[in-house]
Order: C-alpha cells, then sequence, then structure tokens
C-alpha cells in the first residue's frame, strides 16, 4: 500500500502526539477539520438523544474558532494538558484537568490547547428538548490575540 503524502504526515503526527489523557485519542477529526487551526482528534464516549460525550483531543496550538451551540449547552471538562475557553465579549480563561465549564446555548465561544501543549477535554452536549440544537460555525480566533496566550 501506498501512502498518499497528507496521509503520511497525518500518521506522522499521530505517532509523535502524546495523548495527555487517559480517554483514547480516537481518530482524525477530518468532519469539523475546516473549523479548526491545528489537528485535533474526536473520540465518542456517549452518543444518546439526550446527550452526546467526545473526547477531543488537541495538539499544541489547535484550537477550534468561534461557534455557537444554538439549542445545546456545552460542558467542557479537562481530562489531560492545557487549554484555553472563551465567551465573546470576555477574556480567555485557562483549563487544566479536573476543571469543568458550562457554555450557555447560544453563547458565541471557542476552545482548544494552551499554544504550546496538548490538551483534552470531554465536551458534553446537552439539547434544550427542542429538537433544534444545530452548530453554527463562525470566524477563526484571532491568531494575534491567541498569541499573547501563554
Amino acid at each position: 500500500m501506498v501512502l498518499s503524502e497528507p496521509m503520511f504526515r497525518m500518521m506522522d503526527r499521530r505517532a509523535h502526539m502524546n495523548n495527555p489523557s487517559a480517554f483514547p485519542l480516537g481518530e482524525p477529526n477530518d468532519g469539523f477539520a475546516q473549523y479548526f487551526d491545528g489537528q485535533s482528534w474526536l473520540a465518542p464516549v456517549l452518543d444518546v438523544p439526550e446527550v452526546s460525550i467526545h473526547n477531543v483531543t488537541f495538539e499544541p496550538g489547535c484550537r477550534n474558532h468561534w461557534h455557537i451551540h444554538h439549542h445545546a449547552a456545552q460542558i467542557l471538562i479537562a481530562v489531560g494538558g492545557r487549554g484555553y475557553y472563551q465567551l465573546e465579549s470576555e477574556e480567555p480563561k485557562e483549563l487544566e484537568p479536573g476543571q469543568a465549564v458550562r457554555i450557555p446555548p447560544d453563547v458565541k465561544h471557542w476552545h482548544g490547547a494552551a499554544p504550546h501543549e496538548a490538551f483534552s477535554h470531554l465536551a458534553f452536549m446537552i439539547a434544550d428538548g427542542t429538537g433544534d440544537a444545530t452548530n453554527e460555525w463562525l470566524e477563526p480566533v484571532d491568531p494575534d490575540a491567541y498569541g499573547t496566550l501563554r
């Protein structure tokens, strides 16, 4: 089997990625890659109509774009490494293992790894029961602002 250059680079990244959590690293997050700056991996933990839980692992410097979960709250529980999250109109806040945050429905936000450290969190999506839970993906995080984080 001959590997394409992008596939070879992905396998190389995975081989050199130290999983910072006890949860599985999962598969490359290809379905949402266009909404991330950097490489992330996704491992389903639980996916039922009332709630979905995924372990999301970010390579150092990886973060998702600003986004909104309409009609669903999101709970992030840090399980490995160090990362950040930011709600619109607030300063970024650091997340370390054992810390959790609830992102209310319909609030613009982003989350991801610290610039020089991998990060994993469990992401819980809890629909509000209307059946209309959707994600709205927005602009990337300003790289200059992100670059000021330690």
